[in-house]
């Protein structure tokens, strides 16, 4: 499916108006089912939906590993992710429809505990890397950005090992984004305990807490993060850099990982 649409459109340039075709990004309903209880809609970009559907209930504790799933079904034309379940994780279950709204764009909803997501364990491994390896992954990421440089409409995300961008999604939401992402390392069985996590968007504290309960050791943004976000990661052991454009970045935990 398209990502996005052409609109007629009166652009104005100093003191003249013409009338051109422009693109915009589309905005997609996407409602996920688990064992046909409908489960939550997502406003994201049409593509990747099986990856959004898996990275979504996976983020959010509805289950603990890809076996806990025994079938998903997407139904593009109607919006609808249809996951069946071997077992579910009894928290989720006992949690379920206690929806917070959160600061995440498009109003985020999370169905975790905000108080359990700090017993997330702690990150031990320390991911040895370079700033001039940030600097080349995030040109690289900028680089593959077309959508976004196309429509100016989405956030992209990336899980990177030091000098390689593996998995690269983008959508409308930068929660779906890093779903998205999360969702095809778990189908593709790709171990996210020694990666980097790349985002165009704000590194809120649900987001930090994603990246954590992936245990990825490092997270890298081109915007800013909050000041909850910077706490939890100095208290669970996730490197935090933020403003990481062009040569500047802003480093707001001091571990020996991280080499100048």
């Amino acid at each position: 499916m398209d990502n996005t649409k052409k609109v007629d459109i009166f652009r104005v340039k100093g003191g003249e108006v013409f009338q051109e075709e422009d693109i915009v990004i589309l905005e997609y309903p996407f409602t996920i089912f688990i064992d046909d209880k409908e489960i939550i809609t997502l406003l994201c970009s049409p593509n990747s939906l099986e990856y959004l559907a898996v990275g979504f209930i996976y983020s959010e504790g509805f289950i603990n590993s890809l076996s806990d799933i025994g079938s998903i079904r997407i139904d593009e034309d109607k919006g609808i992710g249809y996951v069946y379940l071997n077992e579910m994780n009894k928290f989720s279950e006992k949690f379920r429809g206690k929806r917070t709204i959160t600061s995440g764009c498009g109003k985020g909803t999370v169905f975790y505990n905000v108080v359990d997501s700090f017993k997330s364990k702690k990150i031990e491994y320390k991911l040895p890397i370079k700033v001039e390896s940030i600097k080349n992954l995030v040109r690289e990421f900028n680089r593959k950005s077309q959508l976004f440089i196309n429509t100016g409409g989405v956030h992209s995300c990336a899980l990177c090992t030091d000098n390689d961008i593996m998995i690269f999604e983008e959508d409308i939401g930068r929660h779906n984004a890093l779903d998205k992402v999360f969702g095809k390392a778990l189908l593709e069985d790709i171990d996210t305990r020694d990666k980097i996590v790349l985002t165009s968007g704000r590194i809120s504290s649900e987001i930090l807490i994603k990246v954590a309960k992936r245990q990825v050791p490092v997270i890298v943004s081109r915007s800013a993060p909050t000041s909850l976000s910077v706490e939890m990661a100095k208290e669970l052991g996730i490197t935090l850099i933020g403003f990481a454009r062009g040569e500047k970045m802003n480093i707001y935990n001091d571990f020996p990982s991280l080499i100048v």
